[in-house]
């Protein structure tokens, strides 16, 4: 599944993108926003695999194995337009805010906010097509 993944990421595939792709490329965003700060807790690990289970109903083993296949993907292309943009094509509008929900959680779980964290998650607002506003009052509630 990762490597139709990556090769759809490439270009190098034309067929319609299956919505277990968008599981892979959110698990990719959340590796990239943990690794934001050039550090990668094991609290961030920890919520990446609790987004993940809580999001798509995964037991422990399952959101650990989508959290590991979110980071050979994020290894592989590190291109945050290609993740956003499958993100994008595969989840409604009204759905994308949760998403900036589970990366402000893996962004904040190491109580440490840094500037490239801020400039990632302002990016990825704005190639989700969402309104900054939204990343704002997202942030707040989970800061709470």
């Amino acid at each position: 599944m990762l490597k139709d993944l990556l090769r759809r990421l490439s270009g190098d595939s034309a067929a319609p993108l299956p919505p277990e792709d968008a599981r892979i490329a959110i698990a990719a965003l959340l590796v990239i926003a943990a690794h934001a700060d050039h550090h990668y807790h094991e609290s961030e690990r920890a919520m990446i695999e609790r987004v993940l289970a809580d999001r798509y109903g995964l037991d422990g083993a399952g959101a650990a194995a989508l959290r590991a296949e979110g980071e050979a993907a994020e290894q592989a292309s590190m291109d945050l337009y290609k993740f956003t943009s499958l993100i994008k094509q595969t989840i409604e509008y009204e759905q994308r805010a949760s998403v900036l929900e589970a990366l402000w959680r893996v962004v904040l779980a190491d109580d440490d906010r840094e500037a490239h964290e801020e400039t990632l998650m302002r990016r990825v607002t704005d190639l989700l097509g969402l309104d900054p506003r939204e990343s704002i009052e997202v942030r707040r509630r989970v800061q709470r």
